[in-house]
């Protein structure tokens, strides 16, 4: 939706989505309005993305009943409760296969910058008041009425402002994940980086520092994952805040790629957008899968877009292309063709190597060691031999028969 068209919206003071009518959003609602009457609230990314417009990808819920509470209010009504975060005030509701988190509501008590020691309470601005965002501080009731605890944060939501709550720095210092949460809402809903979040960003980045690497991968990746987020990679990148996770990555480069992608109708895909940034060099591969503690795949994934062996493919075909899947793999032809593009390189080109890369089954070498061992070779002369009899039948285009392979295995007299 465009700035325009948020102009012309009329006030929104009440959300209309098929979500609130469900009948297992219906059934949660009930059990817990029967234990408490209008104590409990939707909250956060639910609120926001009705109010934007967008799909709801999950749907939480604030409420005044203690955890316990929750519990027997849910199990009451036939609801089944799974106390998946107790020790913080959240309850998992799963009603007709559907999950809600119910969360009673909270003060911080004491903070590290990586997590909170927390109080129970019933104050909705106390509840409030602890959350990163004003856009993620809106509430709703269960018929859909808007509930503005904080001023100003459904215009944020409509206007894709992404503002901290009261001070920044003291909003990050309770928690420095934030910062790349502040990155990653602005690639997922800002309509541009709020100011004075971003230069509190820029003074509060060591503190990073104290969080562990899979939660920074995990926020990472999600930033990432926007349709384009080269616009806050960029600023995430000019605040310092990308090179005190990840000190050889730049941005730059990032926007070539989501072009790309456009351009070849490719979803958005987080390791590939990682490989933008990163130089492609294995010494620094290595650094930032170990910087990120990334999973065995994609920490394999990474080394082999960056095999100094694999050179630029876009523009390959025939056999210089199918030796290149053979000896590479579809999927890092496909990332360093791509990476390709986005570092300028002929999209005319790039379009056949991908469709060569969905279609590629690797072949099976018609020969192998008992092969060799029965043509008279032994010991590193079998290796050496189906080596030699293997680049043959790649030069060919796989189309070398078995028959034609074992001529060659002869040993010579």
């Amino acid at each position: 939706m465009t700035s325009p068209e948020r102009a012309k919206m009329p006030p929104i003071d009440r959300l209309r989505g098929d979500w609130l009518t469900l009948d297992s959003t219906e059934a949660v609602m009930a059990a817990l309005e029967a234990a408490r009457p209008g104590g409990s609230r939707f909250v956060g990314g639910c609120v926001r993305n009705e109010i934007r417009g967008v799909p709801i990808d999950d749907v939480d819920i604030a409420t005044q009943i203690i955890p316990q509470g929750v519990i027997a209010a849910l199990e009451s009504a036939g609801v089944r409760a799974l106390p998946t975060g107790i020790d913080h005030g959240t309850i998992t509701a799963v009603a007709d296969g559907r999950p809600y988190e119910i969360t009673t509501l909270r003060r911080d008590v004491e903070t590290d910058g990586r997590r909170a020691v927390v109080a129970f309470t019933e104050d909705w601005a106390e509840d409030a008041a602890r959350r990163d965002f004003r856009l993620n501080a809106i509430y709703a009731a269960a018929d859909g009425t808007i509930e503005e605890i904080i001023p100003g944060s459904v215009e944020d939501a409509v206007a894709g402002r992404v503002i901290f709550i009261g001070d920044a720095d003291e909003r990050l210092r309770e928690d420095y994940l934030r910062i790349l949460r502040f990155f990653r809402f602005n690639a997922w809903y800002g309509a541009g980086v709020d100011e004075a979040g971003l230069v509190a960003c820029a003074r509060q980045k060591d503190g990073l520092a104290k969080i562990a690497a899979e939660r920074i991968w995990k926020e990472l990746k999600r930033l990432l994952a926007a349709p384009d987020p080269s616009s806050a990679a960029l600023a995430m990148d000019e605040s310092g805040v990308l090179s005190a996770i990840l000190p050889s990555a730049q941005a730059a480069p990032l926007s070539g790629l989501v072009a790309a992608e456009q351009g070849a109708g490719l979803s958005p895909e987080p390791m590939r957008r990682l490989m933008a940034m990163l130089p492609r060099r294995l010494r620094e591969v290595e650094a930032a899968s170990a910087a990120l503690r990334l999973s065995n795949a994609e920490r394999d994934r990474l080394a082999a877009w960056a095999d100094p062996a694999l050179g630029h493919v876009a523009g390959l075909s025939g056999a210089a292309l199918s030796e290149v899947l053979y000896r590479h793999g579809a999927e890092a032809v496909r990332d360093r063709a791509m990476i390709d593009a986005a570092m300028g390189a002929d999209p005319a080109g790039l379009r056949p190597v991908l469709a060569a890369a969905a279609e590629w089954t690797r072949p099976v070498l018609p020969v192998g060691g008992n092969d060799a061992l029965a043509a008279g070779f032994t010991g590193p002369d079998i290796g050496a031999a189906l080596e030699a009899v293997e680049a043959d039948w790649i030069a060919s285009d796989f189309t070398l028969t078995r028959e034609q392979l074992l001529r060659r295995l002869k040993r010579p007299d």
